[in-house]
């Protein structure tokens, strides 16, 4: 009986851990409209924003850190080196 409540558990944890992923995957995110946000509001962190990222506000509180952040990042999207959140490309 206790050997069936455990697998009844893990299944349930399985499903929950499923569904917490499914609804915190962000949109995929084109490279042509990131690379645009970022050139043109990249100082307020908004493309991290979109892209899923967590530390979105550090940009926002330091200006893109004087802009050099803001710059480091345009460049990784247009060579393609920034990716999603969770590890996706950039469409």
């Amino acid at each position: 009986m206790l050997t069936y409540l455990l697998k009844k558990l893990l299944l349930i944890k399985k499903v929950l851990l499923l569904k917490k992923k499914n609804m915190s995957e962000k949109e995929l995110q084109s490279k042509g409209t990131m690379a645009l946000v970022c050139f043109f509001i990249g100082g307020l962190g908004i493309h991290r924003l979109m892209m899923g990222y967590s530390n979105w506000w550090l940009m926002l509180i330091t200006l893109g850190g004087c802009g050099i952040w803001t710059l480091i990042d345009f460049i990784q999207i247009l060579t393609g080196s920034l990716k999603m959140a969770d590890g996706r490309d950039l469409s």
